[in-house]
């Protein structure tokens, strides 16, 4: 029987990636979904939450689903996203990576994710959800 590497969790949801000003103070709206990630840095305020909840104003880029690493992972652990990157590139699908304490997210366009399973499910991952 072949082991598999890691377990990957299918979220049900489409998600956004929003662009605010920096300056902007963090919307009500985008903590309302199960998921949302914030990062602020001198240049933008940076906002992935459920796309179901944005504004229709906001500059953003929908029809993301979410891969989250089943964890949580280890600090010392080395390469996973980098493993996972590497498979989804050499199948032409792009991501963007969120990263908490826990574990790893990796957002997958809505018309690549089932590419994105197939890829990863070939090289002994395990996807559920």
């Amino acid at each position: 029987m072949i082991e598999k590497i890691l377990t990957l969790k299918l979220l049900k949801e489409k998600y956004g990636v929003c662009r605010l000003d920096k300056n902007e103070l963090i919307p009500r709206w985008a903590q309302s979904s199960d998921f949302f990630s914030i990062t602020k840095t001198c240049d933008e305020l940076s906002i992935v939450c459920s796309q179901d909840h944005i504004p229709n104003d906001i500059k953003c880029e929908k029809d993301w689903r979410i891969l989250k690493i089943e964890g949580p992972l280890d600090f010392s652990l080395i390469g996973i996203l980098a493993s996972i990157s590497r498979i989804l590139a050499q199948n032409k699908i792009s991501i963007f990576a969120v990263s908490t304490y826990d574990t790893d997210y990796i957002l997958v366009k809505n018309k690549d994710i089932d590419n994105a399973v197939d890829s990863l499910v070939k090289e002994r991952y395990e996807i559920i959800g």
